[in-house]
């Protein structure tokens, strides 16, 4: 018998079916081997895949969002899903079919769908009684974003050591010239030549 879980969010709901790993001696209402998932959002056709599918469109929703939050040029495009900005409040989903000679299915979602997606996923990826393989949205990024996040990354851990360690000798050297006075030491010296 399999176990069904749904996760809500205002307007979406997303749906997981699937059973326990009963080699793990998983409790019977536990969801490891995930055999289908339904998304639904209002006034929207249903969408639904089989679990390679999820892991790959969860990856595309977050990093589409952090394009987003970072102000950067909202586009995702793979082999399954396309997402990208109409304009500030629009996004045009394209999901298309592993199966051939099937039209893809374009969605056009609001910002409010668009939150209630990633909060219905972020359900999921929280949950203690639906195991998911960890997303790594880094790696499943297109090449030329992945690129440009890399050199990034590289350019900032070759300036930042030197950059702490030049800042750190100044604070550490400029705290000297406080407690250093060269009246002082012109004052001992010259009663050391009158003696």
């Amino acid at each position: 018998m399999q176990n069904k879980l749904s996760f809500h969010q205002s307007s979406v709901s997303l749906e997981i079916i699937g059973l326990p790993d009963y080699s793990n001696n998983e409790n019977k209402d536990q969801i490891s081997i995930i055999s289908q998932w339904k998304l639904s959002m209002v006034d929207k056709p249903l969408i639904e895949g089989k679990v390679e599918h999820l892991g790959p469109i969860m990856d595309a929703f977050y990093f589409y969002s952090n394009l987003l939050l970072k102000n950067e040029i909202p586009i995702y495009e793979s082999k399954l899903i396309d997402i990208k900005a109409d304009n500030l409040y629009i996004h045009k989903i394209v999901l298309k079919s592993s199966k051939p000679n099937i039209k893809p299915l374009i969605l056009k979602i609001g910002n409010s769908l668009l939150s209630d997606t990633i909060n219905c996923f972020d359900q999921l990826n929280e949950s203690s009684k639906v195991r998911v393989k960890k997303i790594d949205t880094f790696h499943n990024a297109p090449r030329k974003v992945r690129f440009g996040l890399n050199n990034r990354v590289k350019i900032f851990n070759f300036f930042m050591p030197p950059l702490i360690a030049i800042c750190s000798l100044i604070l550490f050297s400029s705290t000297f010239i406080y407690f250093y006075s060269p009246v002082e030491d012109k004052e001992k010296n010259e009663l050391i030549n009158i003696k």
